[in-house]
């Protein structure tokens, strides 16, 4: 009977696939976490190179913290009823724990510490630890109790590196560096063995959808970074400046139309289709991963082209302004691998492009710089067009997770 209560709350074969409202209520707290990520970028992108640098690295150390607990909340609504009250109290309390992130993620490395680790060490141990209580005898409560402990692990590291300035960074690099790993290899525990995610029963319609939400609140984010840094008075009648929010928002809508076609439409499909669908859906998050990434970067190079918009693109400007797109790419081409087992040359060609433009373009007005992004972006989206023009839609025919039909554990 305690194994049947706790079952009620796993999704079945009857549970809709869709996203619900709550998790879209969730996902607002991300379109503010995200724009403190390009903040803190935009306010370290005016240093020497090492020191932009080492900045970035900072605050990708605190994006992963939020994409660590973006990641492990959409796995616990894609296998437990997020109808459920306990599910809606674990995602609420999340939302809450994430709120705290983001307002403390722009001095999280200073005088915000404590809060900032606080937060995440409670979503981290309490959320998996009350999905294991709600679970009671039902044998798939192993799963949040491996994931509490591996928490437990790398809490103290959080913590102390809150508590001591000077050792912090290289703490919080090992604790998130466990956190990680475990989730690499399927929190292992002595006696109980791992969970591995490739090996996990998804739904795949949920997760689709869940990694294209992402990617869309990324876009979002974009488009406040936008719209926030060209309502500034101090730009209105400068016709450099409204040219480059033109082209700022011509780029967030290529990158839309490039994600979309055709992979982002058919990622379900292909989770459908996969033997494993597990494996697919991890190494979709990975990629997603870098897809949001190369977003973020991107709206940070709008800011600084808006607010500077005649002035020469400095080299590490340029990280940014063409790293970002570049890095989409990359990332979107591995995206089309795991959907169609092959990359388009226009992708590749683009990535390529951009690369070999980033010494002229260190010599040209930032505008200018923004414009051939631009432009090169569009060429990929047109090669898209005109590859579909007049032929039928090309189905899923993803190499990920088949080649492992049959050979996938039970889940635990």
């Amino acid at each position: 009977m305690t194994e049947q209560r706790g079952g009620a709350l796993l999704r079945t074969a009857s549970s809709p696939g869709r996203a619900t409202f709550l998790e879209l209520f969730f996902d607002l707290v991300f379109v503010f976490a995200l724009t403190r990520v390009s903040q803190r970028l935009i306010n370290g992108a005016d240093g020497s190179a090492g020191a932009v640098a080492a900045d970035v690295g900072r605050t990708l150390l605190l994006f992963l913290v939020l994409w660590q607990v973006w990641t492990i909340t959409t796995w616990v609504t894609s296998r437990y009823e997020p109808e459920r009250v306990v599910i809606q109290v674990v995602v609420v309390g999340t939302m809450f724990g994430s709120l705290v992130l983001g307002v403390t993620l722009p001095r999280a490395l200073e005088e915000r510490a404590l809060p900032f680790a606080l937060a995440y060490v409670v979503v981290m141990v309490g959320r998996p630890l009350l999905i294991a209580v709600a679970l009671r005898g039902h044998p798939r409560r192993l799963v949040p109790l491996r994931l509490t402990a591996w928490a437990g692990f790398s809490a103290p590291l959080w913590l102390a590196g809150a508590l001591m300035p000077g050792p912090r960074l290289a703490l919080w690099v090992v604790a998130l560096a466990v956190d990680h790993l475990g989730t690499f290899l399927g929190w292992p525990l002595p006696w109980i063995g791992a969970s591995r995610i490739r090996q996990w029963l998804v739904t795949g319609e949920h997760l689709a959808e869940r990694y294209q939400q992402i990617f869309l609140i990324a876009l979002g984010e974009s488009i406040l970074v936008i719209g926030v840094t060209y309502s500034g008075k101090e730009f209105s009648g400068e016709a450099a400046v409204a040219v480059a929010f033109a082209i700022s928002f011509v780029i967030t809508a290529l990158l839309w139309r490039i994600y979309f076609y055709r992979a982002g439409h058919l990622l379900a499909e292909a989770l459908r289709m996969a033997g494993t669908p597990g494996r697919l859906a991890e190494s979709a998050a990975q990629t997603h991963l870098f897809m949001v990434l190369g977003v973020l970067s991107a709206a940070v190079g709008y800011e600084l082209v808006i607010a500077h918009p005649y002035d020469t693109a400095r080299t590490n400007w340029l990280v940014f302004v063409v790293g970002g797109p570049a890095l989409f790419l990359a990332a979107r081409s591995r995206f089309e691998y795991e959907i169609f087992g092959r990359v388009s040359r226009p992708r590749l060609a683009g990535l390529l492009v951009l690369m070999l433009l980033l010494p002229a373009l260190a010599a040209v007005p930032a505008m200018f710089a923004l414009g051939a992004v631009a432009l090169v972006l569009a060429v990929v989206a047109f090669a898209d067009a005109r590859r579909a023009w007049r032929r039928p839609p090309e189905p899923s025919a993803s190499p990920i997770g088949r080649e492992m039909l049959g050979e996938a554990g039970p889940e635990a």
